[in-house]
């Protein structure tokens, strides 16, 4: 009768599932942070020219001049008209040197997104007005 030299090992190696498991944290880290959520449907002007500015403090206003603040990741949540001064003088306090942006329906009235630049201006806070790019004809 014939006998094998070599016996079979019971034991599961995990070293496999952990690299897998490792370069999808990697990747999943990586796209979250080029991910800028926009949960409030806004219908941005177009414009050609492009920041390549991260802002850190969002002022969103809707087609139904209902207003929307959020700082960093946050999530938007509503703000009056009178409220953003005061938001914005506080984000500056945690980050300094933050980018401020506007995202603005464009029905929504010239004097309503003066109304935001202006409260940034007596604040000397840094402002961006958000667009999208113009589409390409086929």
């Amino acid at each position: 009768m014939l006998k094998r030299k070599t016996k079979t090992i019971d034991a599961f190696s995990m070293s496999s599932m952990t690299d897998i498991i490792f370069l999808l944290l990697i990747f999943f880290m990586i796209t979250s942070t080029m991910v800028t959520p926009n949960a409030i449907k806004v219908l941005l002007p177009q414009g050609s020219q492009q920041t390549s500015a991260k802002p850190l403090t969002r002022i969103i206003i809707d087609s139904n001049l209902n207003y929307y603040s959020a700082f960093g990741n946050e999530d938007e949540m509503p703000i009056s008209p009178d409220e953003i001064a005061a938001f914005l003088i506080g984000c500056a306090e945690k980050e300094p040197e933050m980018y401020v942006a506007l995202y603005a329906d464009e029905s929504v009235p010239y004097r309503e997104v003066v109304r935001v630049l202006n409260i940034a201006n007596e604040n000397n806070f840094k402002m961006v007005l958000a667009t999208r790019r113009p589409d390409k004809k086929r």
